[in-house]
């Protein structure tokens, strides 16, 4: 089948006009990729002795008898079937345990790569009328994962949640047998416990005594709860009589490199987003405060009611952090309620040695997001929201549910947190931070922040010493390294907006290369003054300084030639 695919009219095209910008090698990688896909479409064409991959479907075998039965006949519908119930558990484990396996293995693949089309023609998606079997629900599991990126792997650069903690990921295989809400003590007494334990340890490390706290799902989800509890804090009418308890045109303001979360508050809870301001930043990404105080005085000559400013500690691109000292001495003028998105850098909260400048002032803060699952490592998902007053959250959001929240039952109802949020279910988020927290200590949890710090530090230091084939767009204030590859034809041109341009235009083209040959994964991305440039993140334990190493030198091999 190679040698047919090598005579396909469109290679041979390619090998007879080769150019500067295409070698033999990339031809080559492309007839291998495209090999690997009509191999998956026609398996009988293949010897049955070829060596078996990571993760093949076929190679976990139930018994012939378990394998042959459905889900209707082991627990909890067939009471008798402990034993096949758990042979049938016990392969899966086998499945997961591989693709961790193979999520530390740097000789694997950090992902499969194929066109949407082509996924779906591998995949057997449909849901069937009848059940399948024991059997086929394991070979699925085992595809699944197959093409699933490998964001553990130390080659994954691409996200701010990267790596694979072992600890957290035990808890949340236990969090998922446990199967509770969230929204009472009464089904989960151990787990309400953990997380206000876990949460008031992190507003301790804010630089509060007392306050609240809650899970939220996701950074954007804890940015809205902010918005609606600043609205209640400085509005509290609003909750019944809606914009007609309001003074007149609600105001809010936040950088222009904040997470569009902080924008899509002011959307979905009646502002608009024309009265969410967007504050210009310097070029490292950091809010103007001058700029902001100038557009609060803007608004309020214009009649509006400034209420709100989020100040960023960590932006999704750069990595960048607001001086929030200034920017509550702004508030505090003003009469504003200040909220700090440290979704992404509340991690470097953890370190001395890091803590100061970035979060000089936090305390200051009225609410702080901070995101376990991404500097600090918990698995997905593990987002909290802190707010320095106690009682807000129950306050702004307590709907008095009777079916749920009854007044008089036999335990202290303080601990029902089901009333304090906008959701009914909320997921079991703490057991795995708690576990993972557990395992490191507040100790570890700093010398893994300060060791992500240093790699990065290192990536920097590898950059500059290779001026030729890479430029340094800043210094990193995170994690986050903004850097440009230099090919070979733009060695030794004058550095300019021309050469920015071509830079830009060769990311994509490298991203490309890399998920087809599937060798790597970093971020590309542009901004406001900027064309395309990679932005690569070190956010996983796993990574190493020869993975950064390897991480360099793998976009010079995909991009020499362009």
């Amino acid at each position: 089948m190679t040698a047919n695919l090598a005579l396909n009219p469109t290679f041979l095209n390619r090998i007879q006009t080769i150019t500067d910008n295409e070698t033999l090698q990339q031809i080559l990688e492309d007839i291998v990729i495209q090999n690997d896909v009509l191999k998956q479409r026609c398996s009988s064409c293949y010897p049955c002795t070829e060596e078996k991959m990571s993760l093949n479907p076929n190679g976990y075998k139930l018994s012939d008898r378990t394998g042959k039965l459905t889900a209707y006949d082991i627990l909890p519908t067939t009471v008798t079937a402990v034993p096949e119930t758990r042979e049938f558990l016990l392969k899966i484990i086998d499945v997961l345990l591989d693709f961790v396996k193979a999520s530390n293995d740097r000789n694997e693949k950090v992902l499969d790569f194929h066109h949407p089309e082509d996924m779906k023609r591998l995949l057997d998606l449909e849901i069937p009328d009848r059940a399948v079997t024991l059997q086929q629900l394991v070979e699925d599991c085992a595809t699944t994962l197959k093409y699933q990126v490998k964001t553990g792997h130390p080659h994954f650069f691409n996200q701010l949640s990267c790596g694979l903690d072992i600890i957290s990921m035990a808890g949340e295989w236990l969090t998922a047998t446990a199967n509770t809400n969230m929204f009472t003590y009464e089904i989960a007494p151990v787990f309400i416990l953990m997380e206000t334990v876990v949460l008031t340890k992190m507003r301790e490390i804010i630089g509060w005594q007392g306050g609240d706290s809650i899970l939220a799902p996701g950074g954007s989800i804890s940015n809205l709860y902010a918005f609606l509890a600043a609205r209640h804090k400085m509005f509290p009418n609003y909750k019944e009589h809606g914009s007609a308890a309001l003074p007149g045109q609600l105001v809010m303001f936040t950088s222009d490199q904040c997470h569009y979360s902080v924008k899509s508050c002011a959307a979905v809870c009646g502002l608009g987003t024309d009265n969410c301001v967007m504050v210009p930043s310097d070029e490292r990404g950091r809010m103007i405060t001058k700029e902001l105080e100038r557009l609060i005085l803007e608004r309020k000559a214009k009649g509006h009611v400034p209420f709100f400013v989020n100040a960023t500690a960590g932006t999704t691109v750069l990595g960048a952090f607001d001086n929030l000292n200034e920017i509550a001495d702004i508030c505090q003028k003003y009469n504003c309620w200040m909220h700090v998105d440290a979704a992404w850098g509340g991690g470097l909260l953890l370190s001395r040695r890091h803590r100061h400048p970035r979060f000089t002032g936090v305390e200051r803060a009225q609410s702080v997001t901070w995101n376990p699952h991404k500097l600090m490592g918990a698995l997905l998902q593990c987002s909290t929201i802190h707010f320095k007053e106690d009682g807000l959250l129950i306050s702004c959001n307590q709907m008095s549910a009777e079916y749920l929240f009854m007044t008089d039952k036999q335990y202290d109802i303080s601990y029902d947190t089901g009333d304090k949020v906008i959701q009914c279910g909320r997921h079991n988020d703490i057991f795995k931070l708690w576990l993972q927290w557990r395992s490191k200590g507040t100790e570890g949890f700093e010398r893994q922040q300060d060791r992500l710090m240093e790699l990065t530090h290192y990536q920097v230091k590898r950059i500059k010493e290779q001026s030729d084939r890479f430029h340094l767009i800043m210094e990193p204030e995170c994690v986050n390294v903004s850097f440009w590859y230099v090919p070979k034809r733009l060695r030794g041109v004058p550095h300019d907006k021309r050469k920015e341009q071509e830079l830009g235009k060769i990311c994509p083209i490298i991203k490309g290369r890399m998920m087809q040959k599937g060798s790597l994964m970093v971020g590309y991305q542009p901004d406001d003054r900027r064309p395309n440039f990679f932005r690569s993140i070190i956010s996983s334990s796993a990574v190493t300084e020869q993975d950064v190493d390897y991480m360099l030198d793998e976009i010079h091999r995909l991009g020499d030639d362009l």
